[in-house]
């Protein structure tokens, strides 16, 4: 007598096919949307922290500008990123912008820092004259300020008129405000030392609409 194996595949086969485990429920796609949220945010705050740390760490430090002194170069509300060692590696130039020491007798004492633009050298005259910046007798170009800019005002208790022009010492330079006529300047305290500069402000890091160099 032959025996048959029963088929599987045969149709009353007294065999059960083999059954496939059931794929897992699909994940709530907010479940995901939250998880990539929380990483993204973690992440956001790692590199933040990652790039003070750097900033700090290689002699950068972030400014706020308190007054509108710079205006319309700098704005109130803005941060900048000074560089400490520029003037380790360079002379100052003509046109940085820096951030000093507030000198002696300036009234703003809670403001510990200030900062302005560089205009005249060690060895330098100023004169000012018909709402112009003379550097050694010479009208100096100031691209970076607005067109029509007058340096209105010529200070108190130094005028430096044509006839008496100021002298700016070796080892100090002579600052001024972008907004000439809203600016407690070189002016009113006179040249500053090279030695009281914290550095050369070269980046605006804030508003982000208006990041870029300076």
């Amino acid at each position: 007598m032959t025996f048959i194996a029963p088929n599987p595949d045969r149709p009353g086969s007294s065999e059960a096919a083999p059954t496939s485990t059931p794929p897992p429920p699909p994940k709530s796609p907010s479940h995901d949307s939250w998880k990539r949220s929380t990483v993204e945010w973690v992440l956001v705050i790692v590199g933040a922290l990652a790039i003070a740390f750097t900033i700090r760490a290689t002699s950068f430090q972030v400014f706020y500008i308190p007054s509108g002194s710079m205006e319309p170069t700098l704005q109130i509300g803005d941060r900048v990123v000074v560089n400490e060692w520029s003037y380790r590696l360079h002379d100052v130039h003509r046109g940085d912008i820096v951030v000093f020491g507030r000198p002696e007798g300036e009234t703003a004492a809670e403001i510990k820092d200030l900062i302005k633009r560089v205009i005249g050298l060690p060895g330098e005259t100023v004169t000012i004259d018909k709402n112009h910046v003379l550097i050694n007798g010479e009208v100096l170009d100031e691209p970076y300020l607005p067109p029509g800019t007058k340096t209105d005002g010529t200070g108190d208790p130094l005028p430096c008129v044509p006839d008496n022009p100021c002298h700016v010492p070796e080892g100090e330079v002579w600052v001024m405000g972008d907004n000439r006529s809203n600016s407690a300047d070189s002016r009113f305290f006179g040249p500053i030392p090279e030695s009281k500069i914290v550095g050369r402000a070269f980046l605006r890091l804030w508003p982000l609409g208006r990041l870029g160099g300076l």
